[in-house]
């Protein structure tokens, strides 16, 4: 047996366990993050995110879904990392370049007391999803969709990773266990889909609600945000800049226009340090 050292952080209450690869190597990643993302039995979070280092960038960024599924790139969890790193003075930039699954990333760290606060992700450019499948063609926005026996309007946009937003009067009273996984899991989407329930509160204020490919209900999502704030300019809901208010915190989301670049500002939180055993 040995003994791989580990810190729990959150972002906007989206948690996960995170690996300096570079100190505790992980053989077979897909299996620890199920075993470890287990709330009565393992550690408990909505993942696993391996450190390591990068010959395109400062770091990289692995993440594995409760499930076992490895994801492109997760906001929360890019920003987590960038607290992990100055914070354990690992590096001393407050500009930080990220090596994901979905390109490179930027981070940008804002701190207090030598400690990171908040991070700012330059998320990239967002790209509508284009569909093929089922006699179906085209980009999906504000197209119709069914869900059970429930029929909504949804938007299909890339933040690195694909999410189907889809807007509503009343978020809180959508059965998002039951409707979650119908979407995730629809034809339409054969590597599967995020699933973000939206309502608008004012033209820069979004309340949202998220189903997570892999991983299920979760108290917030990064790409998540960035997506819904897209989908809600691009349908004449919303304008390019609004907070998105989570079941466990609010985003910063702004889709400047001069680069077309999606910025995502938040904080990252250390819940403990602590050892694990393995064989």
């Amino acid at each position: 047996m040995k003994r791989v050292g580990f810190t729990k952080m959150h972002g906007a209450g989206n948690d996960y366990i995170y690996i300096n690869t570079l100190l505790f190597p992980v053989s077979d990643p897909e299996k620890r993050a199920v075993e470890w993302s287990r709330w009565h039995t393992g550690i408990g979070s909505d993942g696993l995110v391996l450190i390591g280092s990068s010959d395109k960038a400062d770091f990289s960024m692995r993440i594995f879904n409760a499930d076992g599924s490895e994801a492109k790139m997760c906001g929360n969890a890019s920003r987590c990392i960038g607290k992990y790193l100055y914070d354990n003075h690992m590096t001393d930039k407050t500009e930080i370049s990220l090596d994901t699954l979905s390109g490179i990333k930027w981070l940008k760290l804002q701190v207090i007391d030598d400690k990171v606060n908040l991070v700012t992700v330059d998320m990239g450019i967002p790209e509508p999803i284009h569909i093929i499948s089922q006699g179906y063609a085209g980009f999906m926005i504000d197209r119709p969709i069914m869900a059970g026996e429930k029929l909504f309007k949804a938007t299909a946009i890339s933040v690195g990773n694909p999410h189907l937003v889809i807007f509503v009067d009343d978020v809180d009273r959508i059965e998002l266990e039951e409707l979650g996984p119908a979407l995730e899991n629809n034809p339409l989407f054969p590597d599967r889909i995020n699933v973000e329930f939206a309502q608008v509160k004012d033209k820069n204020v979004i309340r949202m609600r998220v189903w997570e490919r892999g991983s299920g209900i979760t108290r917030a999502c990064g790409t998540g945000a960035c997506a819904t704030v897209i989908a809600g300019f691009i349908t004449g809901r919303t304008g390019r800049d609004a907070s998105v208010q989570m079941d466990g915190g609010v985003l910063s989301i702004c889709w400047d226009e001069a680069t077309n670049h999606v910025f995502m500002t938040g904080n990252a939180v250390k819940v403990f340090d602590g050892e694990i055993e393995v064989e």
